[in-house]
């Protein structure tokens, strides 16, 4: 599925999981509320709510009621572990498809890196 025709909530929540795997939102610390994360993002609070509510359904986040959500620990190691897989199985052989299409080897990419 391309970035696209992803759903927004879909969007949010690979920016999100990115920000966690990044450390821009760490282990332990509170995420932004939703309204704020929806005015930052110019999203629908209840899209943030959905996306929020699929990191805590995955046991990624908790809710302090009155306080807010908070990233556990281990999330970040989580998400990269799912993010890797996903990428091998869904993403890579597409890449690999189209290097061998366009005659690119792996050899080339480390050498323009």
């Amino acid at each position: 599925m391309s970035t696209q025709s992803k759903p927004v909530y879909l969007k949010l929540r690979d920016m999100i999981a990115a920000a966690i795997i990044d450390g821009r939102y760490a282990e332990t610390e509170m995420l932004p509320s939703v309204r704020a994360l929806a005015a930052e993002q110019g999203a629908n609070p209840l899209t943030v709510a959905k996306a929020y509510q699929q990191f805590q359904a995955d046991g990624l986040v908790e809710v302090q009621r009155g306080v807010g959500m908070y990233v556990v620990r281990g999330a970040a190691d989580t998400l990269r572990a799912r993010e890797r897989a996903a990428f091998l199985q869904e993403e890579w052989p597409e890449i690999r498809g189209r290097m061998a299409r366009l005659g690119i080897r792996a050899e080339e990419l480390l050498h323009d890196a």
